[in-house]
């Protein structure tokens, strides 16, 4: 996820130093057809998190390790790309090999996508050719990387996980080799495929695994320089070398049948760590939602924390209480519903996805920065209708991602 950038006018006193997340290079494992693609270069600033000085080097260790564990493997499944609306406008087949190497502080994870290339305009019709897949290479992630550029705010136990990206070079390349394949001439703007802005104010990446099966969702916010919401992103993902298919977001189109099952009262639990490998548990609380429709058709949503040592409120803001006593913290706001988007008051929306899904995120990081507030960005997913899980990742006044908060919720 890259930082806010100079057009979200932050305080002078950050500094700027580019270092792409990115690099391309050749393989030829997986497919006999690979074509090696090369992301544009970028320029994005970067910005470390504050270690906390009292956590242990081993802890840091041990987490990163537990994450690679989480995420070796091959994976196959499909790359959705959906507007502010909730419109999907394209999907791509995709393959992840991952693996690792080295030990203690030098253990480093290998990652390699493979991208279903899109056949070309002058291909013979209804000539039987075997697929050919694009692969592009990410620069390995270690201690360094995971706690400095990614700010990674990982939950071992409930298996998800936030990271920051500089550029969204690699999802560029997605869509260019997904959709334009051997007939991509380079044009920074190709006609009829939506890209990416060249300088992305955040790309965040929120991934929450299945506690049903061996799948994962890793679902993308990009925000444009302006810090308006550009488009969302998600890699639906299966494990395994057995996997015949491609898992895939079926496209239903009807607003209701994907807010119906949001409506209701859910009891869980969230826990806040601070973001870095070396981030500590900074609050944990028993949580209630509760999403109502009235009779003139606009959403209501009561959000209690209680006990919380710091708690999340869904205005953009932080409100902190001691972490002596019995506390209870409730949020009301009201929301207003076009089609899959709902704008709810204090500038939040939420954009309604295929399979359950839901990313919410200001209308207007902009004025959240220039008013000094701090904001988040959210990904829920609902994956059977009793159960459903969110993750958010919660910005300061700089823009700069300073802890994750996971929730696991019951429908009551």
């Amino acid at each position: 996820m890259a930082s806010i950038c100079n057009s979200l006018t932050l305080p002078p006193k950050l500094s700027f130093n580019p270092s792409p997340l990115f690099t391309a290079s050749i393989s030829t494992s997986w497919s006999p057809k690979i074509r090696p693609t090369t992301p544009r270069s970028s320029s994005s600033s970067t910005r470390s998190v504050t270690d906390d000085p009292k956590s242990p080097e081993p802890i840091s260790i041990d987490n990163l390790r537990r994450f690679f564990d989480l995420s070796i493997g091959k994976w196959h499944g499909s790359f959705h790309q959906f507007d502010a609306k909730g419109k999907l406008m394209q999907k791509v087949s995709t393959k992840l090999a991952v693996s690792s190497y080295g030990e203690d502080e030098l253990i480093s994870l290998i990652q390699t996508l493979y991208i279903k290339q899109s056949p070309s305009s002058t291909s013979i019709s209804n000539y039987d050719e075997e697929p050919e897949w694009a692969e592009y290479k990410i620069k390995e992630t270690n201690m360094f990387t995971a706690d400095k550029y990614q700010q990674i705010g990982f939950f071992p136990n409930g298996r998800a996980f936030s990271l920051r990206y500089q550029t969204a070079g690699m999802l560029e390349t997605v869509l260019r080799q997904g959709v334009l394949g051997e007939d991509d001439t380079g044009e920074e703007s190709p006609k009829n495929l939506k890209l990416p802005s060249r300088q992305p104010s955040i790309v965040c990446e929120n991934c929450l695994y299945s506690q049903e099966k061996d799948r994962r969702a890793r679902a993308f916010h990009i925000m444009d320089p302006k810090g308006i919401l550009e488009m969302l992103l998600i890699f639906l993902e299966d494990r395994g070398d057995g996997v015949l298919f491609h898992p895939s977001l079926e496209n239903n189109s009807d607003s209701l049948n994907r807010i119906l099952p949001l409506l209701g009262k859910w009891k869980g639990h969230s826990q806040t760590k601070r973001s870095g490998v070396y981030g500590a548990t900074i609050a944990e609380a028993d949580t209630i939602a509760l999403l109502e429709l009235d009779d003139k058709g606009q959403l209501i949503q009561v959000h209690q924390d209680r006990n919380p040592i710091s708690s999340l409120i869904k205005k953009q803001d932080i409100s902190s209480t001691s972490d002596g006593g019995d506390v209870t913290t409730n949020v009301r706001w009201i929301g207003t519903r076009s089609d899959d988007l709902i704008t709810f008051d204090g500038g939040y929306q939420i954009t309604l996805l295929p399979g359950g899904m839901y990313m919410g995120c200001p209308s207007d990081i902009a004025k959240n920065v220039a008013e000094s507030k701090s904001f988040h960005l959210e990904f829920c997913w609902l994956e059977s209708p009793e159960k459903r899980q969110r993750l958010v990742r919660t910005y300061d006044v700089d823009g700069l991602a300073v802890s994750s908060t996971y929730f696991s919720e019951t429908k009551m």
